[in-house]
């Protein structure tokens, strides 16, 4: 648990290291039209990470609760994730990082496997869904290396 819990804290600099010295066209590149550029993926990635602490608080503090999803292309759409800011949705990640690490450093067996459900009828127990988490972000950072590896493809 200390190694999940170690990598869960470290994603936000994982995520800053992937973007450093972007210059705002890297940032703002798509590889293709129907593909997000790292800006969306970093706004997306707080979005995500906006609603997985509320599921994650939620399976502590109460017995069995329902989880909900997001639509994540309406949410990239409809709120027009390329005008918002990437610094504050960067330093909203770290910060909610930071609040759960109190909880995390102090759980107990009996707390890792509360369990939350979806309205499918998935459960997860909380350990399960905190190593999504981390997972999450690892997937993204592939997604952003990815972003980056077509960017320069594209100006040889």
């Amino acid at each position: 648990m200390e190694k999940l819990i170690e990598e869960y804290r470290y994603d936000y600099e994982l995520l800053r290291e992937a973007v450093e010295g972007l210059s705002e066209e890297e940032l703002r590149f798509q590889p293709a039209p129907d593909k997000w550029s790292i800006h969306q993926i970093l706004i997306h990635v707080t979005d995500s990470e906006i609603l997985a602490t509320h599921r994650l608080r939620k399976v502590l503090a109460e017995e069995e609760p329902l989880l909900l999803s997001f639509n994540q292309e309406a949410w990239s759409d409809n709120l027009k994730y390329e005008r918002l800011d990437q610094e504050q949705h960067m330093l909203l990640f770290k910060m909610l990082r930071v609040s759960m690490l109190p909880l995390l450093e102090n759980l107990t067996p009996e707390q890792l496997s509360r369990v939350g459900q979806y309205p499918d009828g998935a459960r997860y127990t909380f350990k399960e869904l905190l190593e999504l988490r981390v997972q999450h972000v690892r997937d993204h950072l592939a997604q952003i290396e990815r972003v980056k590896q077509a960017f320069s493809e594209e100006r040889v």
